[in-house]
């Protein structure tokens, strides 16, 4: 078995209200920022052991969907890497 960090980004689909973003968004302009758009997301970094790299993948996966993001509302992105 091998040591991996799996990293799941999940983030809000497009046009689904971001109520975090929105108001750091205008933060930052008042601050003097030119944004075009501004997304919040949530990491979650998941130490595991498997047999390999697609092994560790598939597994930060299933949590993603069976937990750690919505389907509905959620997009998410999984990176595995060797720890």
């Amino acid at each position: 078995m091998t040591e991996f960090t799996a990293t799941v980004t999940v983030r809000l689909k497009r046009g689904v209200l971001d109520p975090e973003a929105e108001t750091t968004q205008r933060a930052l302009e008042r601050l003097g920022f030119e944004l075009a758009a501004l997304r919040s997301a949530d990491r979650f970094e998941v130490d595991l052991e498997a047999v390999d790299a697609d092994a560790a993948e598939e597994r930060a996966t299933e949590m993603a969907e069976r937990l750690l993001a919505n389907p509905t509302i959620h997009d998410y992105d999984v990176a595995v890497a060797e720890r």
